[in-house]
Parts: C-alpha cells; sequence; structure tokens
C-alpha cells in the first residue's frame, strides 16, 4: 500500500499556454505574481561583434551556495535572446534606490543603451557598471526552455556587493525595503 496522495495527470507545463487549453487567465496570472516584490536587476552580456548588450530583469534568483549558481530568464521573443544565448559570460547587477531611471532606460528598446552609462569589460567582456548594489560576474553554465521564457542559469566566478539600498519592485511599481523598526519611526 502507498500512503502518497494519488495526483491526476498533469499536462506538461511549457505546453500549457502554447495549447489555449488552461484554464488561467494570463493578464490576471502575470497581476497574481506581481504581487511578490523583487529585486531589480540589469542582466548584461557583449555580443559577438563586441557590442554591449543589456535588460532591465527581475527574474533573478539564487540557485546554489556550494557551487555558486544563480538564474534569471528572458522571454523567447526578446531581441537580445541570441546575444544572450551565445554569450559565454554575463553579469547581474542589483539596481539600488537611485537607479530607478537606470533601470526604466534598459527596460525600453533602446540604439545605445550604454550612452552615458558608466561601466567597464568584466569576465568574458559582460558589461560591469558602476554603482550598483551587488552585481555578480557569471559564466553562463546551461539554458532551459520554460513556456514562453528561456531560463539562464551562471556560475558565479566574481562578484561585489556594497551597503547601499536595494531597488524594489512590485505591482507594478518601484519601491524600497521598510524594516519593521523604521515603519515604527514613519508618521
Amino acid at each position: 500500500m502507498n500512503d502518497l496522495p494519488k495526483q491526476p495527470a498533469v499536462p506538461d507545463p511549457a505546453n500549457e499556454f502554447a495549447s489555449d487549453k488552461s484554464q488561467i487567465d494570463p493578464r490576471d496570472f502575470r497581476s497574481a505574481l506581481g504581487t511578490y516584490g523583487t529585486g531589480v536587476t540589469i542582466i548584461t552580456a557583449t555580443a559577438a561583434d563586441g557590442a554591449p548588450y543589456g535588460i532591465t530583469c527581475n527574474s533573478f534568483a539564487s540557485v546554489s551556495l556550494n557551487p555558486p549558481l544563480v538564474l534569471w530568464s528572458l522571454g523567447v521573443y526578446s531581441s537580445s535572446l541570441s546575444v544572450f544565448q551565445n554569450a559565454s559570460h554575463f553579469t547581474v547587477h542589483v539596481l539600488g534606490t537611485s537607479q530607478q531611471a537606470l533601470a526604466n532606460k534598459f527596460a525600453k528598446p533602446s540604439e545605445d543603451k550604454f550612452a552615458g552609462v558608466d561601466w567597464m569589460p568584466g569576465l568574458g567582456n559582460a558589461p560591469v557598471l558602476a554603482e550598483s548594489v551587488a552585481n555578480f560576474q557569471c559564466r553562463s553554465v546551461n539554458r532551459y526552455y520554460g513556456g514562453d521564457h528561456v531560463i539562464f542559469l551562471g556560475a558565479v566566478e566574481a562578484y561585489a556587493y556594497n551597503a547601499k539600498e536595494a531597488l524594489l519592485f512590485a505591482r507594478g511599481t518601484y519601491g524600497r525595503f521598510l524594516p519593521d523598526d523604521e515603519r515604527k519611526k514613519s508618521p
């Protein structure tokens, strides 16, 4: 006898929305996901021709401490997808509360997102932006396809961080973390 609960057959999640058979409204689902506050990052890499690329991303997460692994995801229809798929390295930059304009700049299509941005080449020539709260220089380890996104797994080869306050994003807007003791002081 098996004490495990019986589960109905589950369809392949990668085909759930593609099949148009999902009971879930994609817009409402996105709103529900938006209730989960995240940090704001910019992911950078260099194209084969040496051009720097970067995108704003909030799907960044740690995977493992030993070995040090992180992940992030990018939509399969992104114009930058081939750059990140072919890059040997990428850098994840955790943005600070003073970097909202930078987040917006890298979130929109532009001829040169790096114009006026202070950066230097890092590992694998992936751009390292100045003034971020943290950066993680990663060797691209693997890619996984999940529905309408590609999940990038990176091995952290170098990192840096400081004590600046991180920029947060929830419910379609930017914000900041307010610890309990600061909330009690606020009027």
